[in-house]
């Protein structure tokens, strides 16, 4: 990868997707929603690998393995390290979505549903965009917020309503879920303006190993394994297809279209892993999940016509 000058680097992560045709956001769109499409099933493949897999070994490994298929791309290709100023934030990447996010859904998996995970991570693209307003300066309509809000809000009703009016401890773990993982969207969002969005992922990986290679050995020692169709699918798909492909194809769509509209499009996540948890786990749901997750679903279409 060519170095790039700082000084044209920075004027062009501010704002987001002004400056590309339509065709390109229509593109950028699609990469996004086929990041949606591929965090969808991270739920339902998490509480897979947990059939098979202790919570630290699951964790652990999906990380090791997503930075093996993810480093060899980088040899093969002969991709030369980034830039020193960007090696913050790639940490930052790394330990919002290849490690914070995966470790607290983990162990929230342990006691909640994957319906009701699902739902409280509706929260994320409020999150995400509050994120990128502060960091990149980003300022999206008054019509934009307002939907936002709205989803948000509807999340956090069905949040309260299915916990009795107090929050579980999966809840609090999924709360700080959100945090990390925005963080980590935020800045991936913004280093795939100056940098491939494999790359961006890649590195991060590749950056964390250091933890996660000892981790996954100690885990693996401690907590007993049992290999199962479902255990190994479930770990290869949080692994390559959640871990490395769906952030690959996300961190692109972030960079054509902007963080904040790229963000809102995950208010379709929660729908689609509710569709997965019903024919791939078998759940049963209540009458408020899908209603929330519909009520989500149609905030997108006012977040992705709104101004800025």
């Amino acid at each position: 990868m060519r170095a790039q000058s700082s000084a044209t680097a920075a004027p062009r992560i501010a704002v987001g997707a002004a400056g590309t045709d339509s065709g390109g956001r229509s593109f950028g769109t699609v990469q996004a929603a086929l990041g949606v499409v591929a965090f969808s099933l991270t739920f339902p493949a998490t509480a897979w690998g947990l059939e098979g897999f202790g919570p630290w070994s699951l964790i652990a490994v999906r990380s090791v393995l997503a930075a093996a298929v993810a480093g060899g791309c980088l040899l093969v290709l002969r991709v030369a390290p980034p830039e020193r100023r960007h090696w913050l934030g790639l940490g930052v990447v790394g330990a919002g979505v290849v490690l914070g996010f995966p470790l607290l859904t983990t162990l929230a998996l342990q006691t909640s549903t994957t319906a009701h995970a699902a739902v409280v991570v509706g929260l994320l693209p409020l999150t995400t965009a509050l994120l990128s307003a502060l960091r990149v300066g980003t300022r999206p309509s008054r019509t934009f917020w307002i939907a936002a809000l709205a989803g948000a809000a509807a999340v956090i009703a069905f949040t309260v309503q299915q916990s009795g009016g107090a929050l579980t401890s999966a809840d609090a773990y999924l709360f700080a879920a959100l945090l990390v993982c925005a963080a980590g969207y935020t800045e991936g969002g913004r280093l795939a303006r100056v940098m491939p969005g494999w790359q961006v992922i890649g590195w991060a990986l590749v950056l964390c190993l250091p933890l996660t290679v000892p981790t996954a050995a100690v885990a693996l020692s401690q907590e007993p394994v049992h290999l199962t169709a479902h255990s190994v699918t479930g770990l290869l798909w949080v692994a390559i297809g959640s871990q490395f492909l769906g952030l690959v194809v996300w961190y692109r769509g972030m960079a054509a279209i902007g963080i904040p509209k790229a963000s809102q499009l995950q208010l379709a996540q929660p729908l689609l892993t509710l569709v997965w948890s019903v024919l791939l786990l078998g759940e049963h749901l209540t009458v408020a999940a899908p209603l929330t997750a519909a009520a989500v679903l149609v905030c997108i279409a006012v977040t992705q016509r709104a101004r800025g």
